[in-house]
């Protein structure tokens, strides 16, 4: 079996297997099922520090996505889109679907979003109903400062909805504090469990727009409200996924045990770009580097599927290409959630070095030795 080094899915624990092979019973009628899958929300709004409900819902993180702007958009909602990456864009097909009219605060992709242009923006511009963006934009591994976006935006009355797929659990994220409305998240990232889950919290702020509107929240598997008595009601919209379940409740218990994940994720980013450069690679991103991705430029003469396959049938080891305007001009190397360990990604570091040696581009250093220095 080879190892995924990518930016999710990730390398799953195996105690998170063994759990999901538990006997289970029939969630639609044993109550106690309903009360553990409660104890679980509890445990992850511990982990992102909110009062917030939150929600476990059957399907993968972009499901998260589109329920929060299905449940919030109305027909002609004017919805902010703050676009500075492949996934901050694609929230406004969400909006669109639903009838929303997305205007798109597009900057320079290769940065974070510069907070104090933002401001000079919204002082002109901020007759919106709801705001999205990202946390981490896992396609390009940028990084902005919701701290700051977040409370900007809930300046202005603006509801505030997060992707944080590619960040939750590897970067710190406090949801109360940084007034975050509906912070969307998935169990194949940081969090490192199998993947076909999406969780969000959800404020009593956004809960009341949702109660509000006008018009019916035109799904009903991406309507958040469906959730908000199920614990009164002992009752779920619609049969959970209990193994799935059962697994992430025991990846958050390893989250809890973990006290250093933030700063080991930080740490090991950190060297993985001091190897990357001084091999001689170039980073895609100028300014806002994330601590569960690095994306690299392709060297010139190297194709980046050979780079995966020669990684993959010599070394064992899956890393990730890129898609949309990337595609074919970058590859990722994650190192998130049970990723994030010196043996795991010094191992990939070297066998990139090999790799890309045998291409045909004479990498100036052995990445894993530098990663390693880096770190003494």
């Amino acid at each position: 079996m080879y190892k995924m080094m990518t930016p999710g899915p990730t390398m799953v624990a195996e105690s998170v297997m063994r759990a999901r092979s538990r006997i289970f019973g029939n969630p639609d009628v044993d109550v106690s099922f309903c009360e553990e899958y409660y104890q679980i929300c509890l445990s992850m709004a511990g982990l992102l520090h909110t009062k917030n409900s939150v929600y476990i819902l059957n399907g993968e993180g972009i499901l998260g996505l589109e329920a929060a702007c299905a449940s919030l958009t109305e027909p002609g909602d004017k919805v902010l889109v703050i676009d500075n990456g492949i996934f901050g864009k694609g929230f406004a097909d969400f909006v669109r679907l639903y009838g929303g009219e997305p205007e798109l605060y597009t900057v320079d992709y290769r940065k974070p979003v510069e907070v104090s242009v933002l401001r000079d923006f919204l002082q002109k511009h901020h007759d919106y109903k709801y705001a999205t963006v990202v946390h981490c934009d896992t396609p390009s591994g940028v990084l902005n400062a919701i701290d700051e976006i977040c409370p900007l935006l809930k300046s202005y009355g603006i509801i505030t909805v997060v992707d944080s797929v590619a960040a939750m659990f590897g970067e710190e994220l406090l949801v109360d504090k940084w007034q975050i409305d509906i912070a969307c998240g998935g169990s194949q990232k940081a969090l490192s469990a199998p993947p076909g889950l999406t969780f969000v919290s959800v404020s009593e702020e956004a809960k009341e727009v949702m109660r509000k509107r006008n018009t019916p929240i035109a799904s009903f598997y991406c309507n958040l409200l469906m959730f908000e008595r199920y614990y009164e009601d002992k009752w779920f919209p619609y049969t959970m996924p209990v193994s799935d379940i059962y697994g992430l409740a025991e990846a958050v218990r390893l989250v809890q045990e973990d006290k250093e994940r933030i700063q080991r994720h930080q740490q090991i980013a950190k060297a993985v770009r001091k190897a990357v450069t001084s091999a001689g690679l170039s980073l895609y991103l100028q300014d806002g580097f994330a601590s569960t991705v690095t994306v690299v430029e392709v060297p010139e003469g190297v194709l980046v599927q050979n780079l995966i396959d020669v990684m993959l049938d010599k070394y064992q080891i899956l890393i990730s290409g890129c898609f949309d305007i990337l595609d074919g001009k970058v590859f990722r190397l994650g190192h998130m959630g049970n990723n994030a360990n010196i043996g795991d990604v010094g191992e990939m570091l070297s066998a990139l070095t090999k790799t890309l040696r045998e291409l045909g581009f004479g990498c100036r250093c052995d990445m894993e030795s530098v990663f390693l220095q880096e770190l003494a």
